[in-house]
């Protein structure tokens, strides 16, 4: 091992480091704030069952379940961006301007709309089966994406014109049947497309869970053939990488990680582009280091902002979509300026 790997490794254990003690900081800080105040001290008694019933009650059913949510959804989206970058070698992709998202909230929408006399939403089965529907949406927006995107081969560029284009046709078909709903479901479908962590319950946790452990593990697996892709299709293939089937397992990995995240947090936008961006000026160029940074970047932020929401303007809760983009829109709009 040489000794710029060596300088790498060290910090890389180092930028983990910190941010694994900021994420444990803000964990305690989120289940201490909100309507109902618990200190810190009186949360690490309830932990150790020494709680009074109602903290356990605040902590255990309404709070920890929305912050593990938090905490998953950040990191699927985060590495969901870093491999959408990487597959389509541009620094403007995300899982959001590209139409995955909008593809697996029309397919929860669908799903709610056609369902929901047949079957409670908040049942353990809905809950379950939501990511599955979100998977089916977002992947055929990818399908439909990589198939008009298609011309001998898929072109990176075209493959991000095309995934706005789609984003733009399901975005309107959301609308339409937004306009369906009563005025209740109608406000409610508003809320969560704009990203709101909106069934904060164990079973929900339960159901993401599965899915991050094994989907992001995978996508670092998989760093070598992003660092390969990232040379560029010619490059890559005469290095001996299978570009087009790298693309198509990869890109089912990002909108897999995605669409899962979406069932449980809606259209969150931005976070999914700006997190692989800050990691890549922390850690440089090689996902080997980027995809770890980045999914405890993602989850951090994501905490962040879902406890801004929720006592900025306590008893009301802001979206936590809302707070992403507020937080992630000037970084955008320099990204823009600085991209030839």
């Amino acid at each position: 091992m040489n000794s710029i790997e060596m300088k790498k490794k060290k910090r890389l254990s180092t930028v983990l480091i910190l941010l694994a003690t900021l994420i444990v900081v803000m964990f305690f800080v989120s289940l201490s704030t909100g309507v109902i105040t618990i200190s810190p001290s009186e949360v690490i008694k309830t932990f150790l069952n020494q709680g009074t019933s109602r903290q356990e009650l605040v902590l255990f059913d309404f709070r920890l379940p929305g912050i593990l949510l938090a905490l998953l959804i950040g990191a699927g989206l985060a590495v969901s961006g870093v491999i959408l970058q990487g597959i389509t070698q541009n620094e403007l992709a995300d899982p959001g301007i590209l139409g995955i998202n909008t593809g697996a909230g029309l397919a929860v929408v669908l799903f709610l709309f056609f369902f929901k006399n047949q079957l409670d939403p908040t049942s353990s089965f809905s809950i379950f089966i939501m990511p599955v529907a979100a998977l089916i949406g977002a992947m055929v927006a990818a399908v439909l994406i990589y198939a008009l995107a298609w011309k001998k081969g898929v072109n990176p560029i075209r493959l991000v014109l095309v995934g706005i284009g789609v984003n733009a046709g399901f975005a309107a078909f959301l609308t339409i049947f937004q306009l369906k709903m009563d005025p209740q479901d109608f406000r409610q479908a508003t809320v969560w497309l704009t990203g709101d962590i909106w069934n904060a319950n164990w079973n929900m946790v339960l159901a993401l869970l599965p899915w991050m452990l094994i989907l992001i593990p995978i996508a670092l697996h998989k760093a070598q053939s992003l660092n390969v892709m990232n040379l560029g299709d010619e490059v890559a293939s005469g290095l001996g990488t299978s570009v087009e089937r790298e693309r198509m397992f990869l890109l089912f990995i990002a909108v897999a990680l995605a669409g899962a995240a979406v069932a449980a947090g809606g259209g969150i936008a931005f976070l999914g582009l700006v997190i692989p961006h800050i990691a890549r000026k922390i850690m440089g160029p090689l996902h080997q280091y980027i995809i770890p940074v980045s999914t405890l970047l993602g989850a951090l932020l994501l905490m962040v902002s879902d406890t801004i929401g929720k006592n900025l303007l306590a008893p009301t809760e802001i979206p936590v979509g809302i707070i992403v983009s507020i937080l992630s829109a000037p970084y955008f709009v320099y990204l823009l300026i600085k991209t030839k």
